[in-house]
């Protein structure tokens, strides 16, 4: 008869006591521990082998270059507010002068609701298909797959350096269209559409951020359910990790869920190209979340 099991503790403990200065990673100890018995006509002894492994994991730290802003960075998050102001100006001017009121505005709420659908859609596609080699979007699915290891690094981003790769894309996607018509309804969607996927990056900071430290209209805009809330994305974060995926205001999430909306595309994926999503694994150490340990002993 073999039993085996297998655990991954965090040595909180030995942490605490080690000065934040020295302790620039994660220090995770994996055991597996595995009992063999043997029955024979001469009986033997149980045996017991017990393997240690160290370890060691390096999340950003909060100095880390890659969540510093660069000017590059800042540039293209001017150039995308741009291209929304000039879709905005246009849905408000052509209103105007054609007397038109609650077309652009409900054209505008179309796209605050739409856009929460496309984020949660795009955001379940890179968290269970593809990796850093997939064309195009490979450096987005490398870095949520890091985000889910290390949700908390996403407050130390900072503003620029959060947005710049969706401010690129709206950028080359609503140029075209700024350029191409005036219609104020048009414009009232796709102003507002881009407006909140550019800066679902920033509310997703925002749902991970501490109460305390928000600015006191996020969290009233959260508590109403404007922007998606804390608790509610909390649950992304928690195992089997395979819900509430919308980070714009949240409201499709519980649409989605309950419908089991993504499990029903998986399974078409499944059958037809015979891929499987990350969340049908059992989550390993390259998704579970390593806690930062220096807000661990912060608590403490």
């Amino acid at each position: 008869m073999a039993v085996s099991f297998q655990t991954k503790y965090p040595l909180r403990p030995i942490t605490n006591n080690i000065s934040r200065t020295h302790r620039p990673s994660l220090l995770h100890v994996r055991v597996t521990c595995s009992a063999t018995t043997t029955t024979t006509t001469k009986p033997q002894t149980n045996r017991e082998k017990l393997v240690v492994e160290k370890r060691f994991v390096n999340p950003p730290l909060s100095n880390d270059p890659t969540l510093q802003s660069t000017w590059n960075h800042r540039l293209w998050v001017a150039a995308g507010c741009t291209t929304l102001l000039a879709s905005l100006a246009k849905s408000i001017i052509g209103g105007v002068g054609s007397h038109l009121w609650l077309e652009p505005a409900l054209a505008g709420y179309a796209g605050y609701i739409l856009a929460d659908l496309g984020s949660g859609v795009y955001h379940w596609a890179i968290d269970n298909y593809g990796d850093e080699s997939t064309p195009m979007v490979g450096a987005q699915i490398e870095a949520f797959q890091g985000h889910h290891k290390w949700p908390w690094t996403i407050t130390k981003r900072q503003f620029a350096n959060n947005l710049h790769a969706l401010a690129r894309v709206i950028t080359f996607t609503v140029l075209p269209l700024d350029l191409a018509f005036n219609d104020p309804v048009a414009h009232g969607f796709v102003s507002t559409f881009a407006f909140c996927i550019m800066f679902s990056q920033q509310f997703h900071a925002w749902a991970h951020g501490t109460k305390s430290k928000l600015p006191p209209l996020v969290v009233a805009l959260q508590d109403i359910g404007v922007l998606v809330s804390r608790k509610q994305h909390g649950e992304h974060h928690r195992a089997p990790y395979n819900n509430n995926y919308c980070i714009v205001s949240g409201a499709w999430n519980k649409v989605l869920d309950e419908s089991k909306a993504f499990e029903a595309l998986e399974m078409v994926l499944y059958f037809k190209l015979g891929v499987t999503p990350r969340s049908w694994s059992e989550p390993n150490s390259e998704w579970t979340e390593e806690t930062d340990i220096s807000n661990c002993n912060s608590q403490a």
